[in-house]
């Protein structure tokens, strides 16, 4: 028996890949990424969080290259809290420390089609030159216990940040029952008069 009627929520599938950084100072880094979203959003397949592999830049380019692939579904049924991509750049330290060279995050593209974003990198600053220092020694520079708090607003507002580098992600998305739903995301054609 075959049901029909308006669908209940509507689909968004995430394909891509994080392609490298641009992180002209740094060597040797790898890539954790989460996905961000809201109370009315839910994974169905694919990975919500993952590490890419370490690399390295290559004599003939100064970008480093991850090819990491993303694939990732969601259904919602309001597109209010739109999921957001954060990335977490890793590296060594000049003592062999695992210390994070750069936060960012995007919004999954509203579109379907191809998509390929540059993500600003950003990395928290100590607020004294003490505070520097002591960090550096010790091994401990600042960073956030959670992520995620890099795709809100609240609680950033204070923080002293340095920017440091770039991440590209290419995307593929697809969308399913958005415009049963009333959500139109294709591009507006003209009207005929």
């Amino acid at each position: 028996m075959e049901t029909t009627g308006n669908p209940s929520v509507f689909l968004l599938t995430v394909n891509g890949q994080i392609e490298g950084a641009n992180f002209p100072d740094y060597d040797n880094l790898y890539c954790k990424y989460c996905y961000v979203y809201g109370h009315d959003w839910a994974p169905t397949t694919g990975l919500e969080e993952g590490i890419t592999q370490i690399t390295s830049k290559s004599i003939q380019s100064h970008r480093l290259i991850w090819n990491f692939p993303l694939e990732t579904t969601f259904k919602s049924t309001n597109p209010s809290g739109w999921p957001q991509l954060v990335v977490s750049v890793y590296g060594p330290d000049v003592f062999g420390n695992d210390v994070v060279r750069g936060y960012g995050a995007t919004h999954i593209p509203f579109t379907p089609g191809q998509h390929t974003r540059t993500i600003p990198m950003f990395v928290p600053e100590p607020t004294w030159r003490l505070q520097k220092f002591t960090g550096w020694l010790l091994g401990r520079r600042p960073e956030y216990t959670d992520p995620k708090v890099v795709a809100q607003g609240e609680g950033r507002e204070v923080t002293r940040v340095r920017s440091q580098g770039f991440v590209t992600v290419s995307f593929h998305i697809m969308t399913k029952d958005m415009k049963k739903m009333g959500y139109d995301t294709g591009p507006s054609t003209p009207s005929t008069v």
